[in-house]
């Protein structure tokens, strides 16, 4: 049940041309998310994607600004980005590529072009970090990134202890198995250390508050244990 897909986010503020981007992307196999602006796009996770393509040209914060904020943090500067743009002067293409662009297209431009071009650059980024697609197990907006262990709840990335991911990961990775505590205490504490069958049930309880509209998935069976159930 675990998925390994390239991930791609679009964020443009013509929403038409998102759907149509990630139509498209998807075709190819990838997996797309979009955004309307860069606010929205800063939301989301943003370390859990292979490439960006950003417009340049939107609301408050342009793709510019929003590629400068991302390439001074560590977790996502490594992410390569492709300018979507009406604008194509020289002084624009010295800007986005001093920011470290990867590519930049000028609208109006073919799907043909944009799914040539991120397929240049994802293959050579992927050539040269030689880093794995992140790999991820999921359950509609719940989110499980097993490269950098974070938890996605429907776009916002929620604080969880190891103990909790890894419940939470035997849970989601094998969905519709009961699991009796002393099953989930073998697999998620150390062997060095005893566990009583109260701290799983602790655990459980706050793995439900923190996943919270997917907490109904996690249910107790009297007298067996916890399962994942759709």
């Amino acid at each position: 049940m675990t998925d390994v897909k390239y991930r791609i986010l679009v964020v443009d503020d013509e929403e038409d041309l998102c759907e149509i981007l990630k139509f498209n992307l998807e075709t190819e196999g990838y997996e797309v998310e979009t955004a309307n602006s860069a606010e929205e796009a800063l939301k989301l996770n943003l370390p859990s994607f292979h490439l960006l393509l950003l417009d340049v040209m939107m609301g408050e914060m342009s793709g510019f600004a929003l590629a400068k904020k991302l390439k001074a943090n560590g977790a996502t500067s490594h992410i390569p980005v492709i300018f979507l743009t009406a604008r194509d002067t020289e002084n624009d293409l010295v800007t986005g590529f001093n920011l470290g662009a990867d590519d930049y297209i000028s609208k109006p431009f073919s799907i043909r072009e944009v799914m040539v071009r991120v397929r240049a650059v994802i293959r050579r980024t992927a050539d040269s970090s030689q880093e794995q697609p992140v790999s991820m197990v999921k359950y509609m907006g719940l989110q499980l990134n097993l490269n950098n262990k974070t938890v996605t709840v429907d776009g916002e990335v929620v604080p969880f202890t190891k103990t909790e991911f890894e419940l939470l990961h035997t849970l989601l990775d094998e969905r519709g198995r009961v699991f009796s505590r002393q099953e989930l205490i073998n697999k998620v504490w150390p062997s060095d250390v005893l566990v009583l069958d109260r701290t799983v049930d602790v655990n459980i309880t706050r793995l439900r508050k923190k996943i919270g509209p997917y907490s109904k998935c996690i249910v107790t069976r009297l007298g067996f244990g916890y399962l994942f159930e759709e």
